[in-house]
């Protein structure tokens, strides 16, 4: 049986409580969204793959951040890139690589980690830096963990109630760690804007080298633990004559040897520019430059780009140092 049209006024309450309807449903998607990604905008950083592939993850300044400090703690404890993937795919689960004050029951930081359950003090737990070494301490415990499928390596440290939500991670995990260990070169950009932050300034780079990587980062290619080249400088000069020399951090490529490969230091030093734009919302970062490539902050997609009057192949073979210049 057909129903009878509503009247005029009646029709006009329905389309306007569908449209307010709508509108909730929007600021609802809205919200989620801002929740899982950690942003109040669309994301700032990129990670694109080094081969053919063409995959790319992207990804907020905070993550950016967090992802970096994970990978600089794994490979100041010389542990594999694998260890590394693990880690971030096991963060990107926990915590989307957001560092939580809040979580299941009394579950903390990055990776979750209980207080109650032995994991640290909460305020141990919401240090990044410490909260990743204590996940690789009882990763490396685990015998050949290299060789497991990633979602078991992970559950073994993690005992979450959801044993096979890691994998999901695991492609983005290792996008992130094959260009924050270096191993992928210049494929990692963000556009730079600065956060709500009172850290900027070479000093305030020093301090999160050291935070990350320890003080060894200072130190150049055959440098012992006591060496006075070892300690960083007030202010590190290029020579160059102009104003950026005193907002320059100048890092020499580590390695524990002066014979050390070629291709591991390399690796090293996109390591560490790799690591300068992923903190360059945070730290106020102008410009990083590192093997004849540049990136600058706001520049047309972030990229890195050709620097100097030299051929970027020549610049690569001679890579020098990785040079983090502040804004003003």
């Amino acid at each position: 049986m057909l129903q009878p049209t509503p009247p005029p006024k009646r029709r006009g309450r329905l389309v306007r409580s569908g449209a307010a309807a709508l509108a909730l449903f929007a600021v609802a998607g809205y919200l989620a969204v801002q929740y899982v990604t950690g942003g109040a905008g669309a994301p700032g950083c990129k990670v694109v793959s080094g081969g053919s592939e063409g995959t790319t993850y992207e990804f907020t300044p905070e993550q950016a951040v967090n992802a970096a400090t994970i990978t600089a703690v794994g490979t100041a404890r010389k542990l594999p890139e694998r260890a590394v993937t693990i880690a971030l795919a096991t963060a990107l689960q926990e915590s989307t690589l957001r560092n939580l004050d809040h979580g299941d029951r009394d579950s903390l930081g990055l990776f979750q980690q209980r207080p109650s359950q032995g994991w640290g003090t909460p305020e141990e737990i919401m240090d990044p830096a410490y909260s990743a070494g204590l996940f690789y301490d009882h990763l490396v415990e685990i015998p050949g963990y290299q060789d497991l499928e990633l979602t078991d390596a992970a559950q073994r440290v993690q005992r979450s109630a959801f044993p096979d939500a890691y994998a999901k991670h695991e492609p983005d995990a290792a996008l992130l760690a094959a260009a924050l260990t270096g191993r992928s070169a210049a494929t990692l950009t963000c556009d730079g804007r600065p956060g709500a932050t009172r850290e900027k300034g070479p000093d305030a780079v020093r301090a999160a080298l050291v935070r990350d990587f320890g003080r060894a980062v200072f130190q150049p290619a055959g440098a012992t633990a006591g060496d006075a080249s070892a300690e960083p400088a007030a202010a590190s000069r290029d020579g160059g004559g102009g104003g950026a020399d005193e907002r320059t951090v100048t890092l020499p490529v580590a390695a524990d040897s002066a014979r050390e490969a070629d291709e591991d230091l390399r690796e090293r030093g996109w390591q560490l520019a790799h690591w300068a734009v992923a903190n360059a919302s945070s730290l106020h970062v102008e410009r990083v430059s590192y093997a004849g490539r540049e990136w600058t902050a706001g520049s047309t997609d972030s990229k890195w780009a050709p620097s100097g009057t030299r051929g970027a192949q020549g610049a690569e073979r001679a890579a020098g140092a990785v040079r983090i210049t502040s804004m003003r």
